[in-house]
């Protein structure tokens, strides 16, 4: 079972809240460094868990999946409409309408038979109307509604593993990152050494071409091995060219994956050393992983809402029949006034007559409940060739499933050996920085006694300091390994090493306590200077 992600950050690390989704820093004061911040890798958990925007992200798509799902499910209940289109309208205003008619039968002087108006009728009217419409629909058939559900209800599990994928592998990333962190810290330490080492070789270098006991060519070398040394250091603190992490970059990565505040840089607080030892077998990791992943488990549901959808399209040429009910209700209120005037009448005089006001106050109501029924008898083919793709698209994923099943034991396998080679990396490299160191220090004392060379002691120091290097390595490598191995099988099988019963003070090398790591200023890349031609032959030498 995967431990539920954290949801709040405890007493200790509340200060290290993620900002706010849409602040945008705007001043450079803004960004700047003020606390660099110790964290372990059980912090480092909890901060990712917390803070990631990705993770909240996936969330946000698990709750989208899910209101998606009951909007699906509402297909099973009625649906009410309420639709008002006059509520109220207010109808006002006055009409003239003239009678144009030919008078034969009136006596009028000097004219010839004309058209005259014979009347003018004038309407006056003030209402007040108001309707409304109630609609209820229920689906009694609906091929499309249970498909379309399962296929709503697949794409919501698909999203919880999709958040647990992610979880996962957000899980993982913290992990391997603070491990990147460890190993910067590793060589910035190994950097550090190997230039105090350095400055004692060329101290001694030095004193004895003072006392003409050494040639310049001593020295030379002495002074060669500080300068590599330095370089080391610079690119453990900044990382290298060929895309080596520095101390600087592996804690802004950490940083940026934290979603830390603008002005905190993350440290690490623990050492770098072994985590623990993988117990299970290589073929219970391989089966434990076909259980755990739930990638294999996403396909089965794209398998599933394929078949979801191709029956889908197949109901859309299916018999749909609706029970549908219907209210209408409004309310009439108002006036009209109708006038008429005849300009001419048998009298030979104009005649005006009023019919009076007619007042409307009503209301209306009208009951309505019946079946609708509809069916797509032919659509040229269209469902079936659908029908037919969502089909062949399940097949797709059945082949997809046997790749990624493929796929999985081969990043266990790989992720397997690559642990048991770390592992005996660990072995090899921490015999050879004991060889070595020991051999550095003869070197050192053979070369006081005068018989030996600088040259001994230079590539003695050289070959330590790859050995720490390697050594350093193999650990933060082994322990990624072992990350990736809990990851990609779901296992936690892990015996922890017991932690060493280390000093209260850190050891040093003797001659190197008093030997500080001055600072190298930063000399801008035209005024470096660029070595050309062989040195001159100095004095002495």
């Amino acid at each position: 079972m995967l431990p539920p992600a954290a949801t709040e950050l405890p007493e200790g690390l509340k200060d290290l809240a993620a900002p706010r989704s849409l602040a945008l820093p705007v001043r450079p004061s803004q960004v700047r460094i003020r606390q660099l911040r110790p964290l372990g890798l059980a912090d480092v958990e909890t901060l990712v868990e917390v803070n990631n925007p990705q993770l909240k992200a996936l969330a946000s798509q698990v709750e989208q999946a899910q209101s998606a799902l009951r909007a699906q499910i509402a297909q099973w209940y009625p649906s009410i409409n309420l639709n008002a289109n006059n509520l109220p309208t207010y109808t006002g205003g006055q009409a003239l309408n003239s009678i144009f008619t030919n008078p034969s039968n009136l006596n009028i002087p000097n004219t010839t038979t004309r058209t005259v108006s014979n009347g003018i009728t004038n309407t006056v009217t003030s209402i007040w109307q108001m309707q409304a419409v109630l609609q209820a629909s229920w689906g009694l058939i609906n091929p499309t509604r249970t498909p379309q559900i399962a296929a709503a209800r697949d794409a919501f599990e698909k999203a919880k593993n999709q958040y647990l994928i992610g979880l996962r592998d957000l899980r993982l990333q913290a992990a391997e990152a603070f491990f990147d962190l460890q190993a910067a810290d590793e060589s910035v330490r190994i950097g550090q050494e190997s230039v105090r080492s350095s400055l004692v070789s060329l101290r001694d270098a030095k004193a004895r071409f003072q006392a003409g006991v050494a040639t310049r060519l001593e020295v030379l070398e002495a002074e060669t091995q500080l300068a590599r040394d330095q370089q080391l250091l610079t690119t453990a603190l900044l990382g290298g060219a060929s895309g080596q992490l520095g101390q600087a970059a592996a804690r802004r990565n950490l940083a940026a994956l934290l979603d830390l505040p603008q002005d905190v840089t993350p440290t690490s607080k623990e050492p770098s050393r072994v985590v623990g030892s993988w117990l299970p077998s290589l073929q219970e990791s391989i089966v434990a992983a076909y259980a755990f992943r739930e990638e294999l488990d996403n396909i089965l549901l794209d398998i599933s809402i394929a078949n979801s959808d191709a029956n889908t399209e197949l109901g859309r040429s299916q018999p749909f029949v609706n029970i549908v009910y219907g209210l209408t209700g409004g309310r009439t209120r108002g006036t009209q006034l109708l006038s008429t005037y005849a300009p001419f009448s048998n009298d030979g005089l104009g005649s005006f007559t009023n019919q009076g006001w007619q007042v409307q106050n009503n209301w209306q109501f009208q009951n309505s409940v019946g079946l609708n029924f509809s069916w797509n008898i032919f659509d040229g083919g269209r469902s079936r060739a659908l029908y037919r793709q969502n089909k062949q698209r399940a097949e797709e994923q059945t082949f997809r499933f046997a790749d990624r099943r493929d796929s999985i034991r081969n990043e266990v396998e790989q992720s397997f050996f690559l642990l048991e080679q770390n592992n005996r990396n660990i072995a090899t490299t921490s015999r050879e920085v004991i060889s070595t160191r020991e051999s550095l220090r003869l070197a050192r004392l053979r070369f006081q006694a005068g018989v030996t060379t600088q040259r001994e002691v230079v590539d003695t120091q050289r070959d330590l300091t790859q050995a720490e290097v390697r050594w350093s390595q193999a650990i933060a490598d082994y322990n990624k390994a072992l990350a990736r191995l809990r990851r990609r099988t779901g296992l936690d099988q892990i015996s922890l090493c017991q932690r060493p019963s280390l000093p209260a003070t850190k050891p040093t090398v003797p001659g190197t306590k008093d030997i500080p790591v001055e600072p190298q200023p930063l000399v801008p890349a035209c005024q470096a200077g660029t070595p050309r031609g062989p040195a001159a032959a100095s004095p002495g030498s």
